[in-house]
């Protein structure tokens, strides 16, 4: 049926929705929060997309780290990655995401659902 991996403080009303429908939910971790599986440690295959905020995906200061880093194995597997952001701040948003990849793409928390069955 499909496979959603997410970050802590994705919409549980949407996984729950998703759940009901048969899609599996899979936590992922930022490795720093260790809210499920660490985001890196997916491999080709094991979700069909995954989403969570900004703030998951973007390091603090003092991790020598950029977000690429944190989405690697996503890019390398070519996962689709949706990160939520309000729209007033999509801009800056990619500004902080960097070269992150053709995978990864800024939805507003409107669009999350939506763009998650896009994947499934």
């Amino acid at each position: 049926m499909g496979k959603v991996g997410y970050f802590e403080g994705t919409d549980s009303l949407i996984l729950a929705k998703l759940s009901a429908e048969g899609i599996e939910t899979v936590p992922l971790s930022n490795a720093v929060d260790g809210h499920g599986r660490y985001v890196n440690h997916l491999r080709k295959g094991e979700v069909d997309v995954v989403v969570g905020y900004l703030h998951k995906v973007i390091p603090a200061d003092k991790i020598n780290e950029k977000p690429s880093d944190r989405l690697h194995a996503c890019a390398m597997h070519n996962i689709p990655v949706l990160v939520i952001a309000p729209t007033e701040v999509r801009e800056k948003a990619v500004r902080m995401l960097g070269d992150v990849g053709p995978n990864v793409q800024i939805v507003s928390q409107d669009e999350v659902e939506a763009r998650i069955r896009k994947y499934l």
